[in-house]
């Protein structure tokens, strides 16, 4: 039997999620359904959202397009209208077993979207696989408690819910029998793990007993960290622990104190370069990826400069940018917002400066041993995610050592030494 066709776009929550849909659409006989697991943290992403559903309504026109994720949570009543989409479900109902009888059972569309803030628990049902995949994706929480000015993300995910640890230990294990060599840790809010629980626990724990726990386990890698929570003894797993893999992407946004306040960010630019300095004394090889957003209302020239010289500062590698979008709702939709060409130009100047990190991370890898993880015949990832091309063919998930000699394109190149 086929499996149901997904597409997902977004997070990497998102594509563990997508399993979940997988197995319980494929449960139920769905093969005539297409599940768009959706994202929602950007007008863009909503337009070209819309594009894609009717794409792939005219290319399918007997099948039952199922909407679903943030862009159902958060504008459930702009697809209803949509007369290509034919179901939708909420991120709470995605989850859930009992939503894909309903709709195998129903002869009609289904409309299933809950109160996502009603949601006081974790869901995070057990997944064999993560397709088209060769590091395993784990939830251990979902949710935020927080509201920066510019997120809509909170009303598509709700408050923040954290997995209990024992089933996080089980899914772990369950992949690694399953032959991943890498697992992911991964969240709306990672570093607020725990914090809902009555007895609460800390990132740092988890990891910690994950790796105790789980000494088969060679490559733990965590998503995006918020600087405001990372405390003394994640960073000290870090200068202590080689298990876990020397790169940390960080919810950064801006590089200078009054956007930060205006954006209700709970760190401030010395914090976030007091931090880098810190896990770097303990694991000098680690490189830092951030997200920075372009435009935000009220930037000048001198506080978007300050983002420009934060990047050299902490010596950032890896930047996703992101020119402001505001978002229906959001306190930063209604304050004074910055010309739309003043935006485009930041974030060009922005990734400009994100390909010369990246060339110079590259650079300073010249005649160094590297190890990585295959991800497709002739392409891999380092432990510091770096893109790495590969001359001669090997099986996806495969750990080797490289001697790097150069680069290529966007990736490293270099001699197979294991």
């Amino acid at each position: 039997m086929k499996d149901p066709e997904i597409k997902t776009y977004g997070c990497r929550l998102n594509f563990y999620e997508s399993e979940v849909i997988r197995k319980y659409a494929k449960d139920n006989n769905l093969q005539n359904h297409i599940f768009i697991n959706s994202c929602a943290v950007t007008n863009k992403t909503i337009a070209d959202l819309k594009n894609e559903i009717r794409k792939v309504k005219k290319e399918n026109q007997q099948s039952q397009v199922v909407l679903t994720g943030c862009a159902a949570q958060i504008h459930k009543k702009d697809f209803e209208a949509m007369s290509e989409v034919d179901s939708i479900i909420g991120n709470k109902e995605k989850l859930e077993s009992s939503t894909y009888k309903t709709i195998r059972e129903s002869n009609k569309p289904v409309n299933l979207v809950g109160d996502i803030f009603e949601n006081e628990q974790a869901i995070s049902p057990i997944i064999s696989k993560v397709k088209n995949r060769i590091r395993g994706f784990v939830q251990i929480q979902n949710g935020c408690d927080h509201r920066c000015t510019f997120c809509i993300i909170p009303y598509g995910r709700g408050n923040s819910r954290s997995v209990d640890p024992k089933n996080i230990i089980k899914q772990i294990k369950l992949l690694l029998e399953k032959n991943y060599k890498e697992i992911v840790l991964t969240g709306v809010d990672l570093t607020s793990y725990g914090s809902d629980f009555e007895k609460k626990i800390s990132l740092s724990k988890l990891v910690k007993t994950i790796l105790n726990r789980l000494p088969q386990l060679n490559r733990l890698r965590l998503s995006s960290l918020d600087i405001a929570e990372i405390d003394d003894e994640l960073i000290n797993l870090y200068g202590s622990e080689k298990r876990l893999l020397p790169h940390i992407h960080l919810s950064l946004q801006a590089g200078d104190n009054m956007i930060l306040k205006r954006m209700k960010r709970r760190h401030s630019r010395e914090d976030a370069i007091n931090a880098i300095e810190r896990i770097r004394t303990v694991r000098p090889d680690i490189v830092f990826g951030a997200d920075l957003i372009a435009g935000f209302p009220t930037e000048t020239a001198e506080m978007f400069l300050n983002s420009v010289r934060l990047i050299d500062e902490c010596n950032i590698t890896f930047l996703h940018i992101f020119p402001f979008s505001p978002r229906d709702g959001t306190p930063a939709a209604r304050m004074p917002q910055v010309d739309r060409e003043i935006i485009k130009k930041r974030a060009k100047i922005l990734r400009n400066i994100g390909e010369r990190k990246i060339t110079e991370h590259y650079d300073n890898l010249r005649n160094r041993e590297i190890n990585l993880i295959v991800e497709s015949q002739n392409q891999g990832r380092s432990d510091t995610f770096a893109k790495v091309y590969l001359d001669d063919n090997f099986k996806a998930g495969k750990i080797i050592k490289m001697l790097v000699t150069g680069k290529r394109q966007e990736g490293l190149i270099g001699n197979i030494i294991v």
